[in-house]
């Protein structure tokens, strides 16, 4: 992924985990709460195979819609 690409996705996982922050489920792993910037690029690595500064440029609608994903529904 080119670095214009990169930091577009970044941008939008940095908006969209402060969305996040405080209304990510408990979990007993996290008992002082989840992390919501690192929630993000685990569910891009979870869905994609690798994350998505070593995808190609053509997968960034992919990228920016699972991002939209994380934001509408925190899980």
């Amino acid at each position: 992924m080119n670095k214009k690409n990169q930091a577009e996705i970044r941008a939008k996982i940095q908006l969209a985990a402060k969305n996040l922050e405080g209304r990510l489920p408990e979990s007993k792993k996290h008992p002082s709460g989840r992390n919501p910037y690192a929630h993000i690029p685990k569910v891009i690595i979870s869905v994609m195979g690798k994350s998505y500064k070593d995808l190609d440029d053509d997968q960034l609608e992919e990228v920016l819609c699972i991002v939209e994903y994380c934001d509408r529904n925190p899980f």
